[in-house]
């Protein structure tokens, strides 16, 4: 968090769910919080891909969610979809 607000130009922030000191959940309330950050798309990312984790992401205001693993033939396609406005809701 405290590094994202430092950043000059941030597109999109894609936030595990699963992090050593917190969860992405909490993370995603304070980015949401944050002046400078709360209007940037952020994409839940996470090896919990279950329906349930989804929903709660929807709940929460997540703008996407990614199961892991991630295929990075389409993860680039992923990206602009989201850049253009699009939400991306994909177990994997």
């Amino acid at each position: 968090m405290e590094y994202a607000d430092t950043l000059p130009n941030l597109d999109l922030i894609l936030m595990d769910i699963r992090l050593p000191y917190e969860d992405g959940f909490d993370a995603h309330e304070k980015i949401r919080e944050s002046p400078s950050l709360k209007d940037i798309p952020v994409v839940a990312i996470t090896a919990e891909a279950s329906f349930e984790y989804m929903e709660k992401a929807k709940k929460e205001g997540f703008n996407g969610f990614l199961g892991k693993p991630i295929d990075p033939d389409r993860l680039p396609e992923q990206i602009q979809r989201i850049l253009a406005g699009e939400s991306v809701w994909e177990m994997s």
